[in-house]
């Protein structure tokens, strides 16, 4: 992910709190490196997020978690 796209300062932690959701999500959607354009965008969508003040580690991952839209079906 080409993280000049934003314009936000990252701390260690943000950028571990980042890292650690993206992962997480990566896995539960099973998307493998091969699969940039898909990680990019979620890449994307989760800093956004962040940038727009959702911090938290569990929200973060909650908000775009598939198993909680397949849930909520």
């Amino acid at each position: 992910m080409a993280f000049k796209k934003f314009s936000s300062i990252f701390t260690p932690v943000d950028l571990e709190i980042l890292q650690r959701v993206f992962d997480q999500l990566c896995a539960e959607r099973r998307l493998a490196l091969k699969d940039q354009e898909q990680r990019e965008q979620l890449a994307y969508e989760v800093i956004q997020a962040f940038e727009n003040g959702i911090c938290d580690e569990v929200a973060l991952r909650r908000l775009f978690s598939k198993r909680r839209e397949a849930m909520a079906e």
